[in-house]
């Protein structure tokens, strides 16, 4: 069994045995699936998906979670059309239905949330309102018509969410359902069998019903265990089509979808045990493997073992769409990876970010930018001068598109900032892009230049051959907030991970006894991931920041409670609330942001993960030329590699039309 594998499922043919799940996208036009949607969906297809369960649509006008959570009975016409779009390329369409319930949002339809039981959301503390009989049954009655819908969308079945943000899991579970009715105690799957005894009814017997079935909350003192899910797995296996095992609760969100902290494939051996419990019980239902599962490898490891006859791969074709088919085609080295940053796929938040990927940044984006593939009428000399991501992406797509590339980076290997990022502590896999993006320069037949500098003259020179030129020269240091004295010594983010590579481990990079602190005015994953590092090499450390909790941005990427976990594990004295206004002579000085009392903390070394600026020098001296990147702003990988991609575009439609480096295309 291999992953470009075919699989029936109610007389129904996926082409391959990889799913892409529902998830948030941010793509709806108000509660619709719009056309941004299909042309997503549509993108997946080509690429080889086997199954593709579209954005849970809610299946109650009760329930409107995030602002631009599609809903069943505004869905139907766009459920129509990913399928029109999607069929002619044998995936399987399904629709994913669902109820938020106590997980849900009051601020959009301004109305109680629903749940089992008054218990207060651990996440929103807002307390549900009891659902009785009347609120029971118009829910069964909303699936079962969300069911008829898709089948007259002529979807190819339905996905039922009983897992992450969902009534049916709070129901299942003991640490939301706390009823003494038929629907509490011993009787808690009782609205899940209901539910998916209407769907079928309302969906007709040839077409397939999934269930997504959280089978550990990870509380297992009063929450779902993976032996209670067992044996409701077991109880509804002859209701359904394939299970797809997950974990997580309203106390562990994160968890579903976790970031890069977490280990690819970390739901094997609950899914196989799942997998054994059902075969046991004489129920051949197909599962599926869900978990951060992003290499094709391991996908296909866990088929041929007996773990799962699926395999979810959802963030791995947001970010290489043609997943599947540079499988089925013996190129697997060519799937782009993914980085599990959450960075641009987790986009349940109130900035309304539209679905994409760091690496991949028309993900999401399918209808208003032009695709990368294709050739220039025109192929020209071009020379990209830096190797970071804005550097490797621009040379990558105008070596695609015909042209002759030339790049040259400074330092002795490509990467950039890139490079070093992924030495802070926990960021590993970040640097899984670089070496993805030098195999395919090589393959391209890029020629790369590595401690090279380049000069004024040097654009000089290729601008009389009659040589475009994009400048992707990155970034350096941003001024200092505090005072610096002797008696501390005092390093840039990218200073320390420089020794930290040059010396081969952090430990060999900070002296014996060192006490540092770690500055972080920004608050996203850098300072906080270097605390971890330092803290990891046996160093005392402590991380300053003037926010109430450390590394604050981490709330966007599902990270930030982990996070603080993991900082009070290793020992880090967090010193929030704090600015910090100078160092010397082994101390550092900290003042409260509310009443501007000063204090004092050793410190002998000074991580200072402040703000950069631009590396702007020879555009400044050369502004006719294209730039991108950093030297533009300094942002994250995802703002590069997007600029690079359109500044490639750029240059070779450039015989055709002028084209703004902030332009539309991706």
């Amino acid at each position: 069994m291999s992953l470009t594998d075919p699989i029936k499922l109610r007389g129904r043919t996926a082409p391959s045995r990889v799913l892409f799940g529902p998830h948030e996208t941010n793509l709806a036009r108000r509660r619709e699936i719009s056309g941004r949607h299909v042309a997503y969906y549509a993108r997946r297809a080509v690429g080889g998906a086997g199954i593709i369960v579209t954005e849970i649509a809610s299946v109650h006008l009760s329930d409107w979670p995030y602002e631009r959570a599609p809903l069943a009975v505004d869905a139907a016409p766009g459920w129509a059309d990913v399928v029109r779009a999607c069929r002619p390329h044998g995936a399987l369409v399904l629709a994913g239905l669902g109820h938020a319930g106590a997980q849900g949002s009051s601020a959009f339809g301004q109305q109680a949330l629903w749940g089992p039981s008054r218990v207060a959301d651990v996440a929103s503390r807002e307390v549900p309102m009891e659902v009785e009989q009347t609120e029971i049954d118009a829910l069964v009655a909303g699936f079962a018509d969300a069911a008829r819908l898709a089948a007259r969308a002529d979807l190819d079945g339905v996905e039922i969410n009983a897992g992450q943000h969902s009534i049916l899991r709070q129901f299942l579970s003991g640490l939301t359902n706390q009823r003494g009715d038929g629907y509490g105690g011993d009787h808690k799957d009782r609205l899940l069998r209901e539910v998916l005894g209407a769907v079928r009814e309302g969906l007709g017997e040839d077409r397939v019903l999934g269930l997504r079935l959280c089978c550990d909350e990870m509380a297992p003192w009063a929450g779902i265990t993976p032996e209670h899910a067992a044996a409701t797995a077991a109880a509804v296996a002859g209701s359904i089509d394939y299970l797809a095992v997950v974990r997580g609760s309203g106390m562990s969100v994160p968890s579903t979808r976790p970031d890069l902290h977490t280990e690819p494939g970390f739901n094997r051996e609950l899914c196989a045990g799942i997998r054994s419990g059902l075969r046991e019980a004489g129920a051949e239902v197909p599962v599926v493997l869900q978990g951060s599962v992003v290499d094709h490898a391991m996908a296909g490891g866990a088929l041929e073992s007996g773990v799962a006859d699926l395999v979810e791969m959802t963030r791995a074709q947001i970010a290489e769409p043609n997943l599947v088919a540079l499988v089925r085609a013996g190129t697997p080295e060519r799937v782009r990876p993914c980085t599990l940053s959450n960075q641009r796929s987790c986009v349940r938040d109130n900035r309304n970010p539209i679905v994409s990927d760091e690496a991949e940044p028309r993900s999401g984006h399918e209808t208003e930018d032009a695709a990368v593939e294709g050739t220039d009428a025109h192929p020209r000399d071009v020379l990209v001068v830096g190797g970071g991501p804005a550097g490797m992406e621009a040379a990558r797509v105008l070596a695609s598109r015909g042209h002759r590339v030339r790049l040259v980076e400074s330092e002795p290997e490509l990467g950039g900032a890139l490079r070093l990022a992924a030495v802070v502590g926990g960021r590993a896999r970040m640097g899984l892009l670089i070496p993805w993006w030098c195999s395919e320069l090589d393959r391209l037949g890029v020629k790369v230049e590595t401690g090279v500098e380049v000069g004024e003259s040097d654009l000089d020179a290729a601008e009389r051959d009659g040589v475009a030129v994009l400048l992707a020269t990155g970034s350096r240091p941003g001024p200092r907030a505090f005072e610096a004295g002797d008696g501390v010594d005092v390093r840039t983010v990218v200073e320390f991970e420089r020794a930290v590579l040059a010396a081969g481990s952090t430990g060999a990079a900070l002296p014996e006894g060192a006490a540092v602190v770690v500055h972080d005015p920004i608050g996203d994953w850098t300072g906080v991931g270097v605390a971890e590092q330092v803290a990891a090499a046996g160093r005392a450390c402590a991380i300053v920041s003037q926010d109430q909790v450390a590394g604050t941005q981490l709330a966007l990427t599902g990270d930030l409670a982990s996070a603080n976990t993991r900082l009070q594990q290793a020992g880090v004295s967090r010193e929030l609330r704090s600015l910090l206004r100078g160092v010397g002579a082994g101390k550092a000085t900290l003042e409260d942001t509310y009443t501007g009392e000063r204090r004092e903390i050793d410190c002998t070394v000074l991580i200072d993960c402040g703000h950069r600026l631009p590396e702007e020098t020879l555009w400044a001296a050369r502004p006719q030329h294209r730039r991108a990147g950093d030297c533009v702003a300094p942002r994250t990988v995802y703002e590069a590699v997007l600029e690079g991609r359109r500044a490639a575009l750029a240059i070779g439609a450039a015989h055709r039309a002028p084209l703004a480096t902030t332009g539309g295309t991706r």
